[in-house]
């Protein structure tokens, strides 16, 4: 049985932005659609569920930031933001609503096409394993669900990703450096998106994410695992 293609969801009011972008995507193997709006982007979502969706920020009427909201709350789907506007409030506030990578225009398409490759992987893990346990907390990575105290937790595809890797690693130091490496699979990268994501999970874990007890900061070198 042949395999279905990803299904990547493209969305930008810019045509020609939209056109190179699809154009690569198709050649990479991806099945593409486009979206100039947020309400046609949440419509053809709605229509056909992306594997992953590449969403401008700066869209008219409905922007990024609430499509990227409102396809949040209707299912896990990974998201790579797109915009032309650098500033760190705005990747931050990207990565706040769960998005997965943020890549600022002017970019190379082809490193975007790894980026989708990259996130896509992380998705699909390439082995069966058991459960994690620690600290109150049970992850399954086959079934990408995750529970603390018996309650499931709504994580995001990355904040899953980072919570396994402290799961499978406790009482270890990594850097931030690492992480990105480890759980994100890039050797590049903002570094940012590693703290925003750390503290996104704090917040969803810890009793007191302004004292975390779980996953502790280890000043001047990075984040360590503690099983409590």
């Amino acid at each position: 049985m042949e395999q279905q293609q990803p299904r990547i969801l493209v969305v930008d009011d810019d045509p020609t932005v939209a056109e190179v972008v699809s154009g690569y995507l198709d050649r990479a193997g991806y099945a593409v659609d486009r979206a100039g709006d947020g309400p046609d982007a949440l419509a053809r979502a709605a229509e056909h569920w992306p594997d992953l969706v590449v969403l401008d920020l700066m869209l008219p009427g409905m922007d990024g930031l609430e499509v990227c909201r409102r396809m949040r709350g209707q299912g896990p789907v990974p998201v790579i933001m797109l915009t032309a506007r650098g500033d760190e409030d705005d990747r931050i506030l990207g990565l706040e609503v769960g998005a997965d990578d943020y890549v600022t225009k002017p970019f190379s398409p082809r490193e975007l096409v790894l980026r989708v490759e990259s996130v896509l992987r992380r998705v699909r893990p390439a082995q069966p394993s058991g459960l994690l346990r620690a600290a109150g907390l049970t992850v399954d990575p086959d079934a990408r669900r995750a529970q603390k105290g018996g309650t499931e937790l709504a994580l995001t595809i990355r904040e899953f990703d980072l919570l396994t890797f402290f799961l499978r690693h406790p009482g270890r130091v990594f850097s931030r450096e690492d992480l990105m490496r480890d759980v994100w699979g890039w050797d590049f990268g903002d570094l940012s998106t590693v703290t925003v994501h750390v503290r996104r999970l704090r917040g969803k874990i810890e009793d007191d994410p302004a004292r975390p007890r779980l996953i502790q900061t280890v000043w001047g070198v990075g984040y360590r695992f503690e099983e409590g």
